[in-house]
């Protein structure tokens, strides 16, 4: 059942960032990825809020936990798993895990899609 309410969540998640990627993009008119940057930073927040009030111990179905930080959040953003991911980090301590993990995630994220565009072109 728990993958029900991630498929779930998942599904209104991507709608989510489409439409509000889409929304905040063609009403700014430019070449900055304004939608990206509206949909992860407002992820961020959400991601922030859900996930503080579970982890404060605020009563919540276990639905709710699937169906939210997991389905929804985790197809509107994948960018809010990741600053969570550095936040738990750098909060609980592991300063130099939460700098080492979000400088991997960043250069060689980047350089993976430098790697990927270059293979493809190989192929091509």
């Amino acid at each position: 059942m728990n993958l029900l309410w991630i498929a779930i969540g998942g599904a209104l998640g991507a709608l989510a960032r489409y439409g509000v990627g889409g929304f905040v993009q063609t009403r700014m008119n430019a070449i900055f990825p304004y939608g990206t940057l509206v949909v992860n930073l407002s992820g961020c927040l959400i991601m922030g809020i859900v996930t503080g009030l579970i982890t404060d111990q605020v009563l919540v179905s276990p639905m709710i936990r699937y169906l939210v930080p997991i389905g929804f959040i985790g197809a509107f953003t994948t960018f809010s798993t990741f600053e969570l991911e550095t936040y738990r980090a750098i909060e609980s301590g592991a300063w130099l895990i939460g700098a080492t993990y979000a400088a991997i995630s960043v250069f060689v994220g980047f350089f993976a899609i430098w790697l990927g565009f270059a293979i493809a072109r190989r192929l091509v």
